[in-house]
C-alpha cells in the first residue's frame, strides 16, 4: 500500500526514532511502513492518522480501486 507517511514526518521534523517513540512502535516499524514492506493495522493507522493531522484517506492509498458489488448502494 502506498503511504505519505515520509513526506508528513519529515514536514513534522520528525526523524524516524522519534516517529516511533510517539507511535510507540520501533524504529524498524516506521522504516517498514514508509517503504511499503508493511502495512499497518487499523489501530495504527488511525493513530499515525490522528497525529500526523491528515484523514486515513490522505496517508494511505490501496493503489487498486474497489470493486463494488452489484446493486451496492451508491455513495
Amino acid at each position: 500500500m502506498d503511504n505519505r507517511i515520509r513526506q508528513l514526518r519529515v514536514e513534522h521534523g520528525w526523524t524516524q526514532a522519534a516517529l516511533a517513540d510517539l507511535l510507540q512502535v520501533s524504529r524498524q516499524t516506521v522504516n517498514a511502513l514508509e517503504t511499503g514492506r508493511y502495512d499497518p493495522s487499523l489501530p495504527l493507522a488511525f493513530r499515525i492518522a490522528r497525529l500526523l493531522q491528515q484523514p486515513i484517506e490522505s496517508i494511505f492509498d490501496p493503489g487498486e480501486e474497489l470493486d463494488v458489488p452489484a446493486g451496492a448502494p451508491a455513495r
